[in-house]
């Protein structure tokens, strides 16, 4: 069966997470992914190995379906080898250091002499201004793109949150960049500049936080918990913050994971009440619509965890979803790995590699009728080598044997 992206070729100079993780969705899609190392190798190849003179997990997890080939862009055959890559390829995608390509040689006004018809795609830590030159990593990003003022309790310090939206996030909005990129050019037969700033991504994320501050000017947050309010949105804890009040209660036998998330729409609350053993709630003015209750969402939820807390959390799940209440058991990374549905749907999948042994990994969350996604595993340093540059670069072995003697491969 063909892919989406058959017949795209993306040249991945990425490394770390925030590039790899947009071009393994490029990927995933069908688009034939050649990743560029240098002779040395993506630096996460040997970053939190927990198996010695291994590709570790961090790449492993990161690089799948892809080939790898290395080059040493320093060196005049780089160059030139670089150039011919680039004339070949569809999308190129980078996330160096700022002006870090075009001190190899190879700016935008450049690289689109070469290839006209190219889409290169920059990842960075910020957009233009004064931050462009900073150097970003994940929890920067969520730093300065409001995740973190606005994530964890109002009497606690900003938290990060586990979810790799500076990074992983990013790389997503990379992708939707170069799909429209690629789209386009089909009626304009040019390529195009893709830019995206780790912040920017992090900021688009949260979003709603900045509808909050909006609505700040005209008064308190109701469905906030928080008891007093200044010129900022507030950290909120585990509140929905959205139309309808949510937290996350307490379950038996206590564990650190042993909690549900509960979504309390305007239906449910009779048939909630009637779960937790106080049924005249659901007649009681005090607290028998939303309005009502808006004061009192610390002891609603205070009596949903007195009820919670005496249950496991998956019978806590079946008897709310029994009433169509919204919610969810927190789930820890241990019980997500172990899912049999998850591993059924193809999200959490094992990986045959040469070298490691079989790992697990996160599947395609990208589901498309005709275009099914086949995990593969990533490619060792190197490993295509002679497969890109004799095969379809054409060159000999005898120069792919100086290339190698030399350092520039």
């Amino acid at each position: 069966m063909t892919k989406a992206l058959d017949g795209i070729r993306v040249l991945d100079m990425t490394h770390v997470q925030s590039g790899p993780s947009a071009t393994q969705l490029l990927a995933w899609l069908g688009a034939d992914v050649v990743k560029l190392e240098a002779t040395t190798g993506d630096i996460t190849r040997g970053q939190l190995r927990d198996i010695p003179d291994v590709d570790s997990l961090y790449f492993t997890m990161l690089n799948c379906n892809k080939r790898s080939i290395t080059l040493d862009t320093r060196t005049a055959r780089g160059k030139e080898l670089l150039t011919e890559l680039i004339r070949r390829s569809d999308v190129l995608v980078e996330n160096f250091g700022p002006g870090a390509v075009d001190r190899m040689g190879f700016t935008w006004e450049r690289i689109r002499e070469i290839n006209p018809r190219i889409v290169y795609a920059s990842i960075k830590g910020f957009g233009e201004g004064p931050y462009t030159d900073f150097k970003a990593y994940e929890v920067v990003a969520q730093a300065m793109g409001g995740s973190m003022a606005t994530t964890g309790f109002a009497d606690g310090p900003p938290l990060a949150t586990g979810a790799q939206i500076g990074d992983s996030g990013t790389g997503v909005h990379c992708v939707a960049g170069i799909l429209a990129a690629l789209y386009q050019r089909t009626s304009t037969g040019r390529g195009q500049r893709v830019r995206v700033a780790m912040q920017h991504a992090v900021l688009n994320l949260c979003r709603v936080k900045i509808r909050d501050q909006q609505r700040l000017e005209h008064g308190p947050l109701t469905e906030y918990p928080n008891d007093s309010f200044g010129d900022e949105v507030p950290r909120s804890g585990n509140a929905s913050g959205g139309g309808q009040p949510g937290w996350a209660v307490r379950c038996a036998p206590g564990g650190p994971n042993d909690y549900v998330y509960v979504i309390v729409q305007p239906v449910g609350w009779r048939p909630l009440t009637e779960l937790i053993g106080r049924p005249e709630l659901a007649e009681d003015p005090d607290w028998a619509t939303p309005q009502a209750r808006l004061p009192r969402l610390a002891k609603m939820f205070q009596l949903i965890e007195e009820w919670s807390g005496t249950l496991p959390k998956w019978e806590v799940l079946e008897r709310l979803n029994a009433h169509g209440i919204p919610c969810g058991p927190i789930l820890s990374t241990k019980e997500i790995v172990e899912d049999a549905s998850l591993a059924a749907d193809e999200m959490v999948v094992r990986v045959e590699h040469p070298e490691r042994g079989p790992f697990t990994t996160v599947g395609s969350p990208l589901k498309l009728s005709d275009s099914p996604v086949e995990i593969s595993r990533s490619p060792l340093l190197g490993e295509h080598n002679e497969e890109v540059y004799g095969g379809e670069l054409g060159l000999d072995d005898e120069e792919l044997r100086l290339l190698r003697a030399s350092g520039v491969i």
